[in-house]
């Protein structure tokens, strides 16, 4: 469930989120459209029966959606999509592409489910759900939904999402009157399926209207109530005692370079307050002995470190992930910052280049720590003070 343009702005690294948000939302549209179909067919004149299959059919293909799509891409929720906008963890322009797969997914999942019923491709749905009372229903169907998603995204692991979600919707097709919609883009493709799961096209408006309410409730609770690694940073740095360390991630190409130029950099300046880590798509053999060098220029050793391969739990439990260059490879989880570092490729470069690159990156990491709030230390002003000195020495020789 997931992605400022910091989530991967690229173009097949897009695609490939549209298409495994199309492709998770029709199943879930042909699983809620589906087994409603066969539930009235099987058990007529059983509404109960009817419901309780149409329940348990959406929460289990919920759970395995989201377990087979999310390394890639599994909102499949605009609601979901929006609040990810609102956070900050995707681009405007990401959520409305991905938001359009969403919708164009939903209904070829509609049309799906009636063809295989050997019904017409689109018939449109009359069943009214227009009472006040399916209205508050929505707004507390998404509004549970929505904490449930980024709140089980705090505790990490996408089976847990994927469970609490399905347990969620299960229960709420029955504690709600609206049975839960708690989806825009479910709600459009179920007005072309005049059947059990159907909703007339004149309550479509009034349902979104109550699970953006919902969506909008959720965003102020969840900032209430879920610190973001800004505000553990700078609990930490006060000298509170918090139950988590912000971890902050580097991720290139080879994990030999930029990455690990920045992890350095990291790691020196914000001391024990951050967990620093690196990683690469394509790990090399050893670090680039040039970017080596130009650290320890700086009175920095990255020798210790090595390059890693890149893992989906790694990203899991980073809390901030900088990308550099390495296109889509990147998994993408909800409450998780993102960023994408433009930076040039160190491999290859003479001395003199890779130099530009280690203060470009220096820059990045000093803004980065500013805007989480860390003030560093005087010890760690001290080696900066000294390192500086160094540099200048070296560069006047």
């Amino acid at each position: 469930m997931t992605e400022p343009a910091a989530r991967r702005e690229g173009g097949a690294g897009l695609g490939r989120c549209v298409a495994a948000e199309a492709l998770g939302t029709g199943f879930l549209v042909a699983a809620v459209v589906g087994s409603g179909i066969a539930a009235t067919r099987l058990s007529p004149g059983q509404p109960g029966l009817q419901l309780l299959v149409n329940s348990v059919v959406t929460g289990a293909a919920l759970v395995a959606l989201i377990l087979a799509l999310q390394p890639v891409s599994a909102a499949f929720n605009p609601v979901v999509t929006l609040l990810e906008r609102a956070f900050g963890t995707i681009s405007t322009a990401r959520a409305a592409t991905l938001i359009g797969g969403q919708l164009a997914g939903g209904l070829l999942g509609a049309v799906a489910a009636n063809l295989m019923f050997d019904r017409a491709p689109v018939s449109i749905a009359t069943t009214g759900r227009g009472s006040g009372g399916q209205w508050l229903a929505e707004v507390v169907a998404t509004l549970g939904l929505m904490l449930i998603i980024f709140g089980a995204a705090r505790t990490g692991g996408a089976s847990r999402i994927a469970y609490a979600v399905g347990a969620y919707i299960t229960a709420a097709y029955w504690f709600t009157s609206s049975t839960s919609f708690a989806n825009p883009a479910v709600t459009v493709a179920r007005m072309s399926s005049d059947t059990f799961a159907g909703i007339a096209p004149s309550s479509v408006p009034m349902f979104i209207l109550m699970q953006l309410v919902g969506g909008l409730v959720a965003y102020v609770l969840i900032r209430l109530f879920y610190s973001d690694p800004p505000g553990l940073v700078a609990e930490l740095t006060e000298g509170r005692a918090v139950d988590h360390k912000p971890t902050v991630l580097f991720v290139c190409v080879h994990n030999a370079g930029r990455s690990q130029m920045a992890a350095g950099y990291l790691a020196h300046l914000a001391g024990a307050a951050v967990e620093v880590r690196s990683a690469g798509s394509e790990p090399a053999e050893q670090i680039n002995p040039t970017a080596v060098a130009v650290m320890a220029e700086v009175g920095i050793d990255i020798t210790r470190g090595t390059p890693k391969l890149l893992s989906t739990d790694t990203v899991r439990s980073a809390d901030v992930v900088i990308t550099m260059g390495c296109g889509d490879t990147c998994p993408v989880f909800p409450g998780r910052r993102y960023e994408d570092w433009k930076l040039d490729d160190p491999a290859g470069q003479p001395i003199d280049a890779v130099r530009i690159i280690r203060d470009d990156i220096r820059g990045r990491v000093e803004a980065l720590l500013a805007e989480l709030g860390h003030r560093m230390t005087k010890e760690s002003t001290s080696k900066e003070g000294t390192t500086k000195d160094d540099r200048t020495a070296h560069e006047a020789g």
